[in-house]
């Protein structure tokens, strides 16, 4: 088994959107334990998506004895997915999953798909590919699609999708598109959500929503490499307040960082692939600004890469575990 175990900010608003006070991520009524999805390595057997479960946020069992959940070769359009990110929709009911459409033996700019999936009962999906370079006119030099993500915008009603995207020697770049009704294709062009003012590189976007504020955080990369964050009111709006300092709680190299809120808590869970080390670093914070690191407190009986974590029902913590095996602490 791998044991891997403030005061809160004053924002500057910069708009006039008065936002609705929630986020489907943190709901918490009748949330009883968390669903963790990741994947596990280069190796095309280790690209595909897998869960586990985790009763206080900490501890992990994986189901499926580690074993992927869905068949990449069925889902993609490379054989493998990598960094998946799952979401509970706004109505509290539904799911959405987006992936790296991407096998990292073909190269890292090998890559010009993402998958989408969605579920009403976290065992049964519907999946979609959206290639980039195909489905957009001037795409000719896109070199890569990473680290697709998915949020809610109240404002405009529909699913954000974002994720980073290179073009011939430029830096990668943080797009956005909402997805249709169906959540099987995006509607209209790719637009920039997030460029920071030094132009750098941006990767691994991740965006979660607390008291009015979106909080963006992603890793740079060619220049002090590290996570870091951007505020905004306003998705679409291009207007970020980027934040000093890096996040993470270590120097050595790591990307995917992925938060959730704790059940019935005020405390949020920043974890990060620690990928050189082969190793996963989760931090706490109450006002998403200061973090410190928990590992001392978690524990899993698997080695995750890139992946995200929502909150569960007991009834849906069941369903999982009767499709694909309760782990033996949880018998």
């Amino acid at each position: 088994m791998m044991r891997i175990r403030s005061n809160l900010k004053k924002y500057l608003l910069i708009g006039t959107v008065v936002l609705p006070l929630f986020s489907c991520a943190t709901k918490s009524t009748n949330k009883g334990a968390y669903l963790f999805a990741y994947f596990t390595g280069n190796e095309q057997s280790e690209e595909a998506v897998r869960f586990a479960v985790s009763m206080d946020g900490f501890k992990y069992w994986a189901l499926n004895e580690n074993e992927p959940v869905l068949d990449s070769k069925e889902i993609s359009s490379t054989g493998g997915v990598r960094d998946p990110h799952i979401l509970r929709g706004a109505d509290d009911n539904s799911f959405y999953m987006v992936l790296t459409d991407m096998t990292s033996n073909k190269g890292w700019d090998s890559n010009r798909a993402m998958v989408l999936l969605k579920s009403n009962d976290l065992v049964n999906w519907t999946s979609s590919v959206i290639n980039i370079q195909e489905k957009y006119e001037g795409q000719e030099d896109l070199k890569r699609v990473w680290a697709p993500q998915t949020i809610y915008d109240p404002v405009v009603g529909k699913y954000m999708v974002y994720w980073s995207m290179q073009h011939g020697t430029g830096p990668d770049i943080i797009y956005y598109a909402y997805a249709n009704d169906d959540f099987t294709d995006l509607e209209g062009e790719p637009e920039v959500l997030f460029r920071p003012r030094s132009g750098i590189s941006t990767i691994d976007g991740d965006i979660i929503f607390k008291n009015g504020i979106f909080h963006l955080f992603y890793k740079t990369e060619g220049h002090g490499n590290g996570i870091c964050e951007a505020l905004t009111d306003s998705l679409g709006s291009g207007r970020w307040i980027e934040q000093p300092g890096y996040k993470q709680q270590t120097s050595e190299a790591v990307e995917g960082s992925s938060i959730f809120k704790l059940i019935e808590s005020d405390t949020y869970i920043m974890m990060y692939d620690v990928y050189m080390k082969g190793s996963y670093e989760f931090c706490e914070s109450v006002d998403l600004d200061q973090f410190k690191v928990v590992d001392h407190a978690v524990d899993m009986n698997f080695h995750p890469r890139h992946g995200s974590v929502i909150q569960i029902t007991q009834e849906e913590l069941q369903r999982v575990m009767d499709k694909w095996g309760a782990p033996n602490d949880l018998r």
